[in-house]
């Protein structure tokens, strides 16, 4: 019987992402998928979170990953995350390890006491985690022109009556501007 392990990346596990990033991200068209350079140079940022950087295990192969790193919003420095990349290897896909590694991944930060998660990525996907149009938050970046792709999600408040988060753009490290 094969079973599915979730837990944060490990030291042994970047060769194995870098392989599940690069297969999901693939484009024949094209060389390298900038995915891959992302997840590399977040490693050596301040943005980095090892907790939030969590594997899906098939068998013991690694055949999924989810990436939460450090953001802000301008409005008074006010810490948030963004999600991405997210991946699984194409001959994993289509059997719900993406939905498993990025619920483990949110999970994680809410056990953080983390408040707020950014993505850009389809709706159809997202809006099962509870993410909504980032506008509804008055949330703006790079790319709040795509609409509906934009997306935001409030966790749990760690504590009962703990503020909501601002509005206001929404600041990526350097690193981003390489996607």
């Amino acid at each position: 019987m094969t079973t599915l392990r979730l837990r944060p990346e490990e030291t042994a596990d970047v060769e194995p992402i870098r392989r599940v990033v690069a297969a999901a991200y693939d484009r024949p068209d094209a060389g390298a998928p900038p995915e891959v350079g992302l997840v590399d140079a977040l490693r050596d940022s301040d943005a980095w979170l090892p907790d939030l950087s969590m594997v899906a295990e098939w068998g013991g192969e690694v055949v999924g990953y989810a990436l939460l790193s450090r953001v802000r919003i301008d409005s008074g420095g006010w810490p948030a995350l963004t999600l991405g990349p997210v991946a699984v290897a194409p001959h994993r896909q289509g059997i719900g390890l993406g939905t498993s590694v990025v619920q483990a991944v949110l999970d994680a930060a809410t056990e953080f006491g983390e408040r707020l998660v950014v993505v850009l990525g389809d709706p159809a996907f997202y809006h099962r985690f509870g993410f909504e149009p980032a506008a509804r938050f008055r949330l703006t970046s790079p790319w709040s022109g795509l609409g509906d792709p934009w997306q935001a999600l409030v966790l749990p408040p760690e504590v009962a009556g703990a503020p909501a988060p601002p509005g206001g753009e929404v600041v990526f490290p350097p690193t981003w501007s390489r996607v």
